[in-house]
């Protein structure tokens, strides 16, 4: 058996040389073809004004300069894009010449007679003439067999017909620099022996393609392509993110003709994430898709009018404020400005604004009235009622525009605008005199040169000083929301149903920050709701996907304003009710409840394997919460993590240092220090910086980068590390942190250590104690 082994190995192996030289041979072809591309792009760069037709004589000449110049621009384009195209074929090819594929399926298909042999890998390659495939991509429908079935009957879906027949064979590679590290014959989907292979691995500062070891229920949420909706309730560690950023990479492969890149949105938790996610669709051959927290889109649309709170203020507010009334007012403010039915009340709001008057804003000039919010509110009240309040707002307006075209006319005489003419740059009194010159040219009647040049100057002064009140009004800035959004809340304290009992007071105290121009971040989605009610939906009709990672952090309310923005998108939302760290300490409800995933056909998948973290950590971690029970560890085995009690500061840090040295020697390169609070994580960074390189990770934090850091504990959703160091697990006292805690232990792939400063938390009251150690 042994020696019949070795004979499939060498066979293999042959097999890879024979494809390195294929590829050698294509990527030969590739680069010649690229430098000879990109010559031609560099000389039509060079010649392109030499090549163009310049005409200004007459209008047929500079229409035919017109068409000349965007001719060449096209060619020029053209080359460009090809040659990018070669850079990318030829990045691929490298690749594929690293590790050409990682598994083999042997499937004889019903009614021919041999089986053929299919090689999977991260990217297609065809043989010499072209004709047939030596390589398959993994997204192919054919690759299905190798996820989804082991040696037996088979089967797999073509775009017309379901294709049947017999696996003989799966067998899975470990290839590095075209020499086979490991081959194992699979009898399961994929054999343990791989997963131990890649997740034993040290952690990276960026997640890498894992589409050797998907697994059958992570294929069946990639290539699910009919379902509207699309839920994914994953354990820590299960391979979400995973699963959604190979999802992104199959939709892209399936339907590159119809969609591309551009027609994709990943709302990811934190800016960090964005970068550590950033290189995984490269990596399979493919463009990132538009990436943005769903904070910056606010801040997108608030602009500098507002000072904004981030969620990550919100979290560190519940996390370290006192608990005395005004904390407990603030919380249950929050719980329902998350409902539907807060949502509800800004909708019969609505029907409110229909019958009655905005609040507007006066136009200032030179701190003069040019046009009064009552002027404005006169014009909106005279338009007929039965118009949607977004169309009014429009014939508002245009109504404004032509006013100020009147108003600008008319400023042109005033002594204001002399005035500003002596002030004005050297280079617009040489221009007014360029004009004035081409004017007499052009004209019959002339002026003097000096009343022609003082025209066009004081037009330049009105039009410089009207700018400003032009683009304000095409922004639609005459409209004054903050005052709608206090009127609205002065209605609600005194009708609202479903509200808290104190209500009212959570209104007023609403109303005062508002007057302050403060927006906390429970209340700015619901004031750009408001907002899209007057203006109309700012729908977003280009993107045909839209995910959502951490969804178990997003409130219904949020949901329901994104669905707006993408009517057209179909959704894919992954998070794990036992890291709903937002939502935990406030009791908002989660996405999981069926009563808010109204958006069409929906399927739902439960993922239970976590795989990250080794068997003890996991057994640990998941007696933390409830229903830990049914998260199931994979069989990789590591020692068990240790709690470390001392109550004496100086000796918590001391013992701190301790353990990062002795993770070093353990060979980790990503280590965390997981603190609860951002001012935490400021302390144990000063303090460990001193014998340590450390680095510290706050809310504007871009990059992930390999070694010690020290990390607030809501920032460090979503990442893996080597090893983790809890800080101070007895600052993690109630229940409602129950989940935080649990989601910072989790990040552990392979050690964990819980220290603690004083008496150890009593989230860990029920924990098994022969699942962890003491020193």
């Amino acid at each position: 058996m042994k020696e019949k082994q070795q004979d499939a190995l060498r066979m293999e192996q042959d097999r890879i040389f024979v494809i390195m030289e294929e590829i050698d041979r294509k990527a030969a072809k590739w680069k010649a073809n690229s430098t000879e591309v990109g010559s031609d792009a560099l000389q039509i760069r060079k010649t392109f004004w030499e090549d163009v037709t310049v005409n200004f004589d007459e209008a047929d000449d500079v229409a035919e300069t017109f068409t000349s110049i965007k001719q060449q621009a096209a060619l020029l384009s053209e080359r460009e894009r090809t040659q990018s195209q070669m850079v990318k074929q030829l990045k691929t090819l490298s690749q594929l010449r690293f590790s050409p594929y990682f598994g083999r399926v042997d499937f004889k298909e019903e009614g021919l007679s041999q089986a053929e042999k299919i090689y999977i890998g991260i990217a297609s390659l065809m043989d010499q003439q072209e004709e047939n495939f030596l390589i398959y991509d993994w997204r192919a429908p054919i690759s299905g067999l190798y996820y989804d079935y082991s040696p037996g009957h088979a089967q797999y879906e073509t775009d017309t017909e379901t294709i049947q027949g017999e696996m003989e064979l799966k067998r899975q590679f470990v290839i590095k620099a075209g020499k086979i590290k490991a081959m194992f014959e699979a009898g399961v989907t994929i054999g343990d022996e791989m997963l131990q292979e890649v997740l034993g691995n040290h952690a990276d500062n960026q997640m890498k393609t894992i589409v050797a070891t998907i697994q059958k229920e992570q294929n069946e949420i990639i290539r699910n392509d009919s379902s509207s909706l699309v839920v994914v309730q994953g354990a820590a560690g299960s391979g979400k993110t995973s699963a959604a950023m190979q999802r992104v990479a199959y939709l892209l492969y399936k339907y590159r003709k119809i969609i591309s890149s551009e027609n994709i949105m990943l709302f990811s938790p934190n800016p960090l994430f964005n970068s550590y996610v950033a290189t995984v669709l490269p990596e399979l051959g493919e463009e990132n898709m538009q990436q943005a927290t769903f904070l910056e889109y606010l801040l997108s649309r608030f602009g500098a009018e507002y000072e904004l709170e981030d969620p990550f203020a919100q979290m560190e507010f519940l996390l370290a404020a006192e608990k005395d009334e005004s904390y407990q007012e603030r919380v249950e403010g929050i719980r329902f400005k998350a409902s539907l039915e807060f949502k509800e009340l800004l909708d019969q709001y609505e029907q409110k604004l229909s019958r009655e008057t905005l609040v507007f804003k006066s136009l200032i000039l030179k701190k003069r009235t040019i046009i009064s919010k009552q002027e404005i509110a006169e014009f909106y009240d005279s338009l007929d009622k039965g118009i949607a309040i977004p169309n009014r707002v429009q014939l508002v307006k245009e109504w404004l525009i032509k006013e100020l075209k009147k108003k600008a006319k008319a400023e042109k005489s005033q002594q204001w605008v002399e005035n500003e003419i002596q002030f004005l740059e050297k280079e617009d009194y040489l221009e007014a005199f360029k004009q004035s010159q081409k004017h007499q040219a052009e004209a019959e009647d002339t002026f003097h040169d000096y009343d022609m040049e003082a025209k066009w100057l004081s037009e330049l002064v009105v039009k410089r000083r009207f700018k400003p009140l032009f683009q304000a009004v095409k922004k639609l800035k005459f409209i004054h929301y903050n005052a709608i959004f206090i009127d609205f809340f002065k209605e609600a304290s005194v009708q609202a149903e479903g509200a808290p009992d104190n209500w009212r007071s959570i209104c007023d105290r609403t109303i005062h920050t508002l007057k302050a121009k403060y927006i906390s971040y429970e209340d700015a989605t619901p004031f750009l709701y408001l907002q899209d009610l007057v203006e109309g939906r700012k729908s977003n009709s280009s993107i045909r996907h839209v995910f959502i990672d951490e969804a178990q952090d997003y409130t219904p309310f949020q949901f329901a304003y994104i669905k707006n923005l993408f009517p057209y998108s179909k959704m894919t939302l992954l998070g794990d009710i036992n890291q709903a760290i937002y939502s935990g300490p406030t009791g908002a409800p989660s996405i999981f409840a069926d009563a808010m995933l109204d958006f069409g056909e929906k399927e739902t998948y439960k993922l239970t394997k976590t795989y990250r973290s080794t068997k003890q950590i996991v057994e640990f971690t998941r007696q933390l919460i409830e229903e830990g029970n049914l998260i199931d560890p994979f069989h990789r085995i590591g020692p068990k993590p240790v709690i470390v009690n001392h109550a004496d500061d100086a000796n918590h840090m001391e013992r701190t240092e301790e353990i990062i040295s002795v993770l070093k020697n353990n060979g980790h390169k990503n280590i965390a220090i997981i603190c609860k609070t951002a001012a935490e994580s400021k302390e144990a960074f000063e303090s460990i910086k001193k014998a340590h390189a450390a680095r510290l990770i706050e809310k504007g934090t871009l990059t992930f980068e390999n070694g010690v850091n020290v990390v607030p504990s809501y920032l460090a959703k979503g990442i893996e590390f080597d090893a983790v160091i809890i800080f101070d697990s007895s600052s993690y006292t109630r229940n409602e942190e129950r989940k935080l805690f649990y989601t910072a232990c989790t990040r552990a792939m392979h050690e964990l250590y819980i220290l603690s400063r004083g008496e150890l938390s009593p989230l860990l009251a029920n924990v098994d104690p022969q699942l962890f150690q003491i020193m």
